[in-house]
């Protein structure tokens, strides 16, 4: 497996080099970013291999994906935002270096530096390094989206203490094709994702004991997410601020100790980012009803895939009335009726995939709240508000499609379990069966070697008994 993976990088570094301009640049970047990720991931002390080629094949698979997006000039098919994201990234490194002046740069760019501005951050970054270069973004995303699948393996691990468990939800998460796409795009969906599932993971360790590494690890998934996506990070720090004050653990006056020092932590590490001055600028623009329908309005009139137009959310009673049917579409959409378009149609086998997952995702979650309810208490509270936000803000089926990867990588993790609860059961019932056949064989033996003989027992002390006479023989 480890030569195989080595030879098909290769063969790929070699094809990108030659068959695309910017490639080298891009290759010679992907590679030294994967490297350093391999030699963290390398520091599992029991599964370092198995994470490893996961690891690999997950970036692999994206490289090629991403090459083949950027050579056939799909980004405006899959998702046009790269675009934006590119040009953003150019003003910004022509700010940095003085090509543009403070004047120019407030004005055109002012209102994403003040909202969700990582993204341009990231994609500036990088041709700082490289220049220009489009493929080097996707990439980089290819390497980020390929290791949130060690750190969901991590998380399944901590609160399930499972290796079936952990390994099914890294496959998942590394190989799932709605995963695998918006990862391998220059697109923020990639680094959002790995940022949530480094929060969860430094929650799920914090709620174990206090470590100075994984607060600050914390500290840089928040104020990332508060970056790329501003909303996400508040309902992120509820989630963990809510686990932190109902503990993973049982209350002891040790535990309730270390909790409330690790939120003392964060708030100030936070408030000390501007976290509080930037949440006060937002909440006055986005923070009420209102300006969530006048978003949902939008993504509802943006595409021939809207839904729920006579859907009113202004209100709290329409916005809870709205939950139904969002819920429907952003779990389970596009609907086989809804496939019109070659875009829409290439989603069909994944989201069959999806659905028969569907029931094992409902066992899974049966089986934590019953469990491990504690333990998995901060990606519960955040995939319950994250899907119920996107429940009331969504209107369009390829939207909510593509944001659903935001929780995707959690929802996996109890699919995980549903999966081995099923394949235990079901190995629990042949081992039962082989038991019950392998007793009724025992019992047969036993009733053989205890059977009577037949007719009364021979008296060897009369002569001639037992000996057949010689003309006996002749006769017959």
């Amino acid at each position: 497996m480890n030569a195989l993976l080595v030879l098909l990088a290769l063969a790929l570094a070699v094809g990108v080099s030659l068959l695309t301009p910017e490639g080298p640049s891009a290759v010679v970047f992907c590679a030294a970013l994967s490297t350093a990720v391999g030699a963290v991931v390398s520091r599992h002390r029991t599964h370092a291999r198995f994470l490893l080629q996961v690891f690999a094949g997950a970036v692999l698979i994206r490289v090629i994906v991403g090459w083949l997006i950027y050579s056939f000039h799909l980004q405006e098919f899959f998702g046009g935002d790269a675009f934006t994201y590119d040009y953003h990234g150019i003003l910004y490194t022509r700010f940095w270096t003085g090509e543009l002046s403070y004047g120019f740069y407030d004005r055109v760019l002012g209102q994403y530096v003040y909202r969700n501005w990582g993204m341009g951050y990231t994609v500036g970054a990088i041709y700082m390094v490289v220049g220009r270069n489009m493929l080097a973004v996707q990439f980089f995303n290819a390497v980020v989206g390929a290791a949130t699948a060690p750190v969901i393996f991590l998380c399944a691990q901590q609160i399930f203490q499972n290796l079936r468990v952990a390994k099914v939800a890294t496959l998942f998460v590394a190989f799932f094709p709605s995963l695998v796409l918006w990862s391998a795009q220059g697109l923020k969906d990639g680094p959002i994702v790995f940022l949530l599932a480094l929060t969860m993971l430094a929650t799920l360790k914090l709620g174990e004991r206090f470590s100075t590494k994984y607060v600050a690890l914390m500290l840089f998934a928040l104020y990332g997410l508060l970056c790329f996506r501003f909303y996400i990070f508040y309902m992120t720090a509820a989630a963990v601020c809510g686990a932190f004050v109902v503990g993973m653990r049982p209350q002891t006056t040790r535990n309730l100790l270390r909790q409330v020092a690790i939120v003392m932590v964060l708030g100030l590490g936070l408030t000390y980012l501007g976290v509080l001055r930037t949440a006060d600028a937002q909440f006055e623009v986005y923070g009420d009803l209102e300006a969530v329908q006048r978003s949902r309005a939008d993504l509802v009139r943006s595409a021939n895939t809207g839904f729920g137009n006579d859907v009113d959310v202004s209100t709290t009673s329409g916005a809870i009335s709205a939950i139904p049917l969002g819920l429907a579409y952003l779990l389970l959409a596009p609907f086989p009726w809804q496939l019109s378009s070659l875009r829409q149609s290439i989603t069909l086998p994944e989201m069959v995939v999806w659905w028969v997952s569907f029931p094992l995702l409902i066992i899974g979650i049966r089986f934590t709240l019953k469990h491990r309810l504690r333990q998995a208490l901060p990606i519960l509270l955040f995939t319950t508000m994250l899907t119920l936000a996107y429940s009331i803000f969504q209107g369009n089926v390829g939207t909510a499609y593509r944001q659903r990867s935001q929780i995707l990588v959690f929802y996996f993790i109890f699919v995980a379990v549903g999966a081995v609860l099923f394949k235990e059961k079901r190995e629990e019932a042949q081992r039962q069966l082989l038991m019950k056949r392998q007793a009724e064989r025992d019992a047969i033996r036993l009733g053989r070697l205890a059977r009577p003989p037949l007719g009364p027992p021979l008296d060897m002390s009369r002569p001639g008994v037992g000996q057949t006479p010689e003309r006996d023989a002749l006769t017959l």
